[in-house]
């Protein structure tokens, strides 16, 4: 099947790229990136989804194999837009990686509300990651990358949609390929939006699909996040099973989506950087510096003094 290309025509057509009227936050550093290359991966809600591609210089499909990173953003599973992670793609496939960072169909809350029993919006994100998942796979030949090194994650709601998208076997779009699969060798997750226990909806309840054999996952946080607490939930049932894969990063006097910005970008990227080297799915070392202003991210095993609100 042949790949469908729709570039990006102007800088303005990329600032309003946000799909069904979402919208970003202004400031943030994948504001002013150029958008990769956009493929259409399927049709859901009567409009086209997307992912834009990032690839390494020089990259040919032919005589490249390389892992494959697919990244999707937040927005309370209403709004955001791609521009969230150009900039984290566009760093990682100048490291040697494709990249690509997806869109997904987006419901307000109100239109949620009256979706029939059984349908939320979360489960229409969640089954548009897993289709992006898969093209991503059967087209591993022409964009040059090994689909048993696929990379998944996201921020926020992204980060839930990418864990659902990769651990819930259900809420399959019946059009998609049944012979690939959607499974993951590591996961970058930046303050996931993870559901509490007491959500209703099994289905996209990540504690309903916590089990063992979790792909290593670097996950960040700032400590005055208040999706921390469904973060730990999560955690705690993951290492109670065995699971020791997870790297959690702090980081201090901070909230949500603050990696979005520096200093806290260059500081993540280096952590993630750090942990695909571990994982053998990177090589080298990062050329990212961390700031002369002394923030540092903390790992979770290691003391650190929380955030005192003024």
């Amino acid at each position: 099947m042949k790949l469908i290309l729709t570039l990006m025509f102007t800088a303005a057509m990329m600032v309003n790229a946000a799909p069904d009227g979402a919208t970003k936050r202004k400031g943030d550093l994948g504001d002013d990136m150029p958008a990769g290359k956009s493929y259409t991966y399927k049709e859901s809600g009567g409009k086209p989804r997307q992912l834009e591609m990032f690839f390494p210089p020089n990259h040919d499909p032919s005589k490249a194999k390389v892992p494959g990173v697919i990244l999707f953003h937040g927005g309370g599973w209403g709004s955001g837009s791609l521009t969230a992670f150009r900039s984290t793609c566009a760093y990682f496939a100048s490291r040697g990686l494709v990249c690509a960072t997806a869109d997904y169909q987006l419901t307000s809350e109100a239109k949620n509300e009256k979706m029939p029993a059984g349908g939320s919006r979360k489960r229409l994100c969640v089954t548009d990651a897993k289709s992006a998942i898969r093209w991503f796979k059967q087209h591993a030949t022409e964009l040059g990358i090994d689909p048993k090194r696929i990379i998944a994650g996201g921020g926020s709601a992204g980060g839930h949609i990418s864990a659902l998208a990769t651990l819930n076997p259900g809420l399959n779009d019946p059009a998609d390929p049944k012979d690939i699969d959607t499974s993951v060798v590591a996961y970058l997750w930046f303050n996931p939006a993870f559901v509490t226990p007491e959500e209703k909806d099994d289905a996209i309840n990540v504690m309903q699909f916590v089990t063992t054999n979790l792909p290593p996952a670097i996950v960040f946080f700032g400590d005055k996040d208040h999706f921390l607490k469904g973060w730990d939930s999560a955690e705690a049932k993951w290492r109670s099973l065995g699971n020791q894969t997870l790297d959690l990063e702090i980081a201090h006097g901070v909230g949500h989506s603050f990696y979005a910005r520096e200093p806290w970008e260059s500081l993540t990227l280096i952590a993630a950087d750090q942990f695909l080297v571990k994982l053998g799915l990177l090589t080298g070392e990062t050329p990212r510096t961390p700031p002369a202003t002394g923030e540092k991210l903390i790992p979770a095993n290691e003391k650190y003094i929380p955030a005192i609100d003024k």
